[in-house]
């Protein structure tokens, strides 16, 4: 037995031994070393180096609150009575640069997100933006117009070798409402667009920008008496047309008499087609900056409907023409036509006065191309006539141009803008911006008359929706709101405190008023069934009427950049 136990023993022990060995032999696994992030101080504080790469990131971003207050003027049935508006916002930005052989490699992308709620015009919601599906409404009984998502891919481009592509801030833009909560003052600033441009280096703080832009985010449209705000058509002989277009009537014949007797309608929706061509030259240096820009932006619109429409005296139009309503004309196409801008901007810096001030003077005018001059910045854009403050005494007219009804050619229309804002610290954690614009919108001469012509002879009785303009040398032509021509001015400041580095808490404050250049116009607010009033306002009857109108908002601002 114990011969047997001495034998097991010494068994285990050449075994282990040459478990020993064999382990010995084997290769050990080492960790794998840790990679630590590394700082790059090639383009600024806040970036390091994607581990395993060579290029370098930058991580940043803003949280920010919003409240508002703007008067109100009525509460008119389903018009209104919201004063107050909320905003709560996100924002992501994400900028990667590598440095290369033909310089550096960048691509930066920033998304927004945002939560707004408010009356349509109380500042909280903005219909600017649902336009172009940048904001999607809730649909509750309440909320509906008074809650909103905001979704905006705001940058994403590439930048390599003087070449910009993606979507960008306009090469045209300049001062962009970079001291203001609200972006109140006329000027152009349409946040982003979608674009490929190339910058040239001249030297000696010069350079130049050649641009092809997106059309769609500058388009304020051709104006159509036949729908109303909603792009709803209003007559039934257009009714093919669908809710989202702008049928445009063309007279296409006349009768005996030399009266106009058929009828057809133009396609106003404008097609992609040419892209906008943008062109800037500008110049920085210590003491500030100054540009000089100009775009082109292409007009179009589609041929006549085939069937001819025949007017019956009294009874407005018909499903078809007859021998009573005379012969048919040659009508031509409508051809493009092309819009244009030009705009001014200076930037001086004023570290004379305080460390950080800053002066910015701009000015821009446009033919055919209003959001170029950015006329329509505080009461919206994409939409041919806007009423921004509740209870407003009339609305607004913003369409790129006009077709003519005899003509059948484009009536383009003109505006200008100019605008000034001085940011002054007081202190180091106190500053404060003064701002204001003023602007002109102007339409084609006889437009408005032509307009006037050709609605009212499709629609006897005078049978039209609030955009109706009247017939020529009527009372009620001339008291009409549509294609008036207005100007706009608007004046504002703000107080921001920031306690600490990055947060910013602050208090603006605005006024804006509109008006008509001539003349006087009725007032809907004060006299709302005056459009149904037609024949007694043309007789001499009794109606409320107004030259201009204005509206103050205040706004109160948290904000944490990082």
């Amino acid at each position: 037995m114990k011969l047997l136990r001495s034998s097991l023993l010494g068994s285990a022990a050449a075994f282990a031994a040459v478990g020993a060995a064999h382990a010995a032999d084997l290769p050990v696994k080492k960790a794998v070393p840790i990679e630590y992030v590394r700082i790059c101080t090639a383009y600024g504080a806040g970036f390091f180096y994607i581990p395993g790469t060579d290029t370098c990131i930058r991580l940043s971003g803003r949280a920010r609150f919003e409240g508002g207050y703007q008067t109100a003027y009525t509460r008119q049935f389903g018009q209104g009575g919201d004063t107050a508006g909320y905003r709560g916002l996100a924002r992501i930005n994400v900028d990667a640069r590598t440095q290369t052989g033909y310089g550096t490699l960048r691509a930066f992308l920033r998304i927004e997100v945002a939560s707004r709620t408010g009356g349509p015009y109380g500042g909280g919601t903005s219909g600017t933006q649902q336009r172009i599906a940048q904001a999607f409404p809730g649909l509750g009984v309440d909320q509906f117009g008074r809650s909103q998502m905001y979704v905006n891919a705001d940058k994403a481009f590439v930048q390599f070798a003087g070449i910009t592509a993606g979507r960008a801030s306009s090469f045209f833009d300049f001062y962009a409402h970079d001291f203001e909560f609200t972006a109140a003052t006329a000027g152009s600033d349409i946040a982003s667009t979608n674009l490929l441009a190339y910058t040239a280096t001249l030297g000696n703080g010069f350079s130049a920008t050649l641009s092809v832009e997106d059309p769609v985010f500058r388009r304020s449209g051709l104006f159509s008496p036949t729908v109303n705000a909603n792009a709803v058509a209003t007559n039934a002989a257009v009714a093919n047309f669908g809710i989202t277009s702008s049928p445009i009537p063309v007279i296409t014949g006349y009768n005996a008499a030399g009266f106009p007797s058929r009828f057809n309608f133009v396609d106003g929706i404008e097609k992609s087609r040419l892209p906008d061509f943008v062109g800037a030259l500008r110049y920085d240096s210590a003491w500030g900056s100054a540009q000089l820009s100009a775009a082109v932006h292409e007009l179009n619109a589609n041929n006549v409907q085939n069937n001819v429409l025949g007017f019956v005296p009294g009874a407005g139009l018909g499903t078809a023409a007859t021998a009573a309503n005379g012969s048919q004309l040659a009508f031509p196409h409508t051809r493009t036509d092309y819009g244009w801008a030009v705009q001014g901007g200076l930037k001086v810096n004023a570290p004379f006065i305080a460390p950080g001030d800053t002066f910015y003077l701009q000015a821009a005018y446009g033919e055919g191309a209003q959001l170029y001059t950015g006329y329509s910045s505080y009461s919206g854009g994409y939409i041919q006539n806007s009423a921004t403050i509740q209870g407003q005494k009339f609305q607004q007219y913003f369409a790129d141009a006009t077709v003519n009804p005899i003509t059948g050619q484009i009536q383009k229309s003109n505006s200008f803008t100019v605008s000034a804002a001085y940011l002054h610290y007081w202190a180091p954690e106190w500053r404060s911006a003064v701002f204001g614009s003023y602007g002109e919108m102007d339409f084609g001469a006889g437009a408005r008359a032509a307009q006037g012509l050709v609605f009212n002879v499709i629609n006897p009785n005078n049978s039209f929706a609030a955009n109706g303009i009247g017939l020529p040398g009527t009372r009620f032509y001339q008291l009409s709101q549509a294609l008036r021509d207005t100007y706009q001015f608007v004046a504002g400041a703000n107080l921001i405190w920031s306690p600490v580095k990055d947060l910013d808490i602050g208090v603006e404050g605005l006024y804006t008023q509109i008006g008509v250049q001539r003349g006087r116009v009725i007032d809907l607010d004060k006299d709302p069934t005056a459009y149904s009033r037609v024949a007694a306002i043309n007789a001499g009857g009794l109606v409320r009427t107004a030259t201009n109108d204005g509206v103050s908002q205040v706004r109160i601002r948290v904000q944490r950049d990082f």
